[in-house]
């Protein structure tokens, strides 16, 4: 069976993709810095990217993510402000925080990464921050155009959107010509 590139992942509601897509449509006008925005229709909250697996280990993934589920309770989490990866100056990534029950949202994000453990896959060694990424900088764009786009981050208010989290997908990923697709190939309901 031939590899599956995969990721597990939170999906957004659609108000919360219709909110980040007028903030991305805000800071494209104001902007000239190259770069790759977020399709908000595919954007979503991943939680362990596992990169190609074999399509016969999928039966225990997900059984490695229903352990990793088991007893954790629906929680909500709610949009918080804008930010950019490493600093407004340089910009490479934009993004929009989360705030809300995120105690609980890093206790899943560890148990997963535990559970996958024992399949061969290695725990993520950086600290997991929250986020939903909005844009990617070119590589090309000039410090002034970085530093321009910052600032607008800055200057832009996220509206205060809160959401339901009753499950965590497993998702395959096709990179195309015309930017990724993902199409869920389990659901984990929260209990």
């Amino acid at each position: 069976m031939e590899a599956i590139r995969s990721f597990i992942a939170i999906e957004l509601p659609g108000e919360v993709k219709s909110s980040l897509a007028g903030i991305q449509s805000r800071l494209k006008s104001g902007s000239r810095a190259p770069a790759k925005w977020v399709d908000p229709a595919i954007m979503h909250l991943t939680l362990k990217f596992l990169g190609y697996v074999k399509g016969d280990d999928v039966g225990s993934i997900i059984k490695a993510l229903e352990e990793a589920c088991r007893g954790v309770s629906p929680f909500h989490l709610e949009m918080s402000g804008l930010g950019v990866f490493p600093n407004p100056r340089s910009v490479r990534v934009v993004w929009a925080g989360l705030t809300g029950d995120i105690e609980k949202l890093g206790l899943l994000q560890k148990r997963i990464d535990a559970a996958l453990a024992p399949l061969g896959f290695k725990a993520e060694e950086r600290p997991f921050t929250p986020h939903l990424t909005l844009a990617r900088v070119r590589e090309d764009a000039r410090p002034e155009e970085r530093q321009k786009l910052g600032e607008l981050v800055d200057g832009t208010v996220a509206p205060d959107l809160s959401f339901h989290v009753d499950a965590v997908h497993l998702m395959k990923s096709q990179l195309m010509r015309t930017g990724p697709v993902y199409t869920r190939l389990a659901s984990v309901v929260l209990k």
